[in-house]
This record gives C-alpha cells, sequence and structure tokens, in this order.
C-alpha cells in the first residue's frame, strides 16, 4: 500500500514542480506517473553503468560528478519522453535536485 501511495504522491509532486520551475514542462498527472516509472528504470539500469564509468571523474570532483550523472539521467528521460522536456543543463541540474528534494519528503512522510 505505501509503495502506492508513494508513486502517486511524488507524481503529483513531480507535475507541481514542473509548473513552479522554469524551462521544465510536463503534459499532466499522467505524464508525471510515466516520467517516474521511466527515471526509476533509467535509475536502475544506466544510472551504474555511468557512476562506474565515472568512477574516477568522480573521484577527483569529491563526488560532484554524480550530479552531472542525474542531469544526463534527466535529458535521457527527455529524449525518450515526448511529454517531458526540459531546456537546458542548468534546468536539468535544479529539476534533478528538486526531484532529490521531493523524494526525500516523500520518504520521511511515509515511511
Amino acid at each position: 500500500m505505501s509503495f502506492i501511495l508513494k508513486f502517486i504522491l511524488s507524481a503529483v509532486l513531480v507535475y507541481g514542480l514542473s509548473l513552479i520551475l522554469p524551462g521544465v514542462t510536463l503534459s499532466g498527472v499522467g505524464g508525471a506517473a510515466i516520467l517516474i516509472v521511466v527515471l526509476a528504470i533509467l535509475n536502475a539500469i544506466v544510472k551504474p553503468i555511468l557512476q562506474i564509468l565515472g568512477l574516477p571523474i568522480t573521484i577527483l570532483t569529491l563526488g560532484l560528478f554524480l550530479l552531472v550523472i542525474n542531469v544526463i539521467i534527466v535529458k535521457l528521460a527527455d529524449y525518450l519522453m515526448s511529454s517531458f522536456d526540459v531546456h537546458g543543463f542548468l534546468n536539468a541540474l535544479l529539476f534533478s535536485l528538486a526531484l532529490s528534494v521531493v523524494n526525500a519528503v516523500v520518504d520521511m512522510i511515509i515511511d
């Protein structure tokens, strides 16, 4: 039950983020639900590969390269979905940071 509640709450909050953040457009709450699924799949499959490949750069930048990996994941989701659009690197960075905060708040509320 808590999984479904987290999913619905995350989708609604991601749609809210798309309304607040400049340069981020999302077609609706249904598009936000699809975005949550796409981001989960990309985080499960692509992100570990990028983290392994970028390990030397991550060590040199003291972990700041992980933010770039998050931006790559968001831009990949933008490329894969026609209902989600992020304009530019900075907007994708702001969206990924806000999404991390939203997910942390949802986890604190539900768990």
